[in-house]
């Protein structure tokens, strides 16, 4: 399973990634990545036209959207956009860090998975 990876880089800047997160096989059941512990599960709705300059998360943090869409921007002004079912591993602690965007007229609604 690929997903995106939001991290920063040692000149302090944040970059995105793509990673790749192995999956076993467990018969009929499906293909599972291996179990991690989460210090927090929660979600998120921020309104149409939300434009938050640059910030860094607050900790490592995986960001699923479940609806809308958001365009973030990392120190190269490269620009991500992410819709419904869309991954985001958030890690850029440090650093410059990112822009957020809300694109379009709708919401964007997001599951929040904290880790340790």
């Amino acid at each position: 399973m690929r997903i995106t990876r939001l991290y920063t880089g040692k000149d302090n800047q944040s970059y995105f990634d793509e990673i790749e997160l192995p999956l076993e096989s467990r018969g009929p059941l499906g293909f599972f990545t291996e179990p991690a512990g989460v210090k927090a599960f929660f979600f998120r709705e921020v309104p149409a036209k939300y434009n938050y300059t640059w910030h860094n998360v607050v900790c490592r943090e995986y960001v699923i959207t479940i609806e809308g869409k958001a365009e973030i921007e990392v120190s190269s002004g490269e620009k991500r956009r992410f819709g419904k079912g869309d991954v985001l591993f958030a890690e850029d602690v440090s650093g410059k860090g990112h822009k957020t965007r809300v694109i379009g007229k709708n919401p964007w609604r997001q599951v929040f998975i904290t880790l340790p």
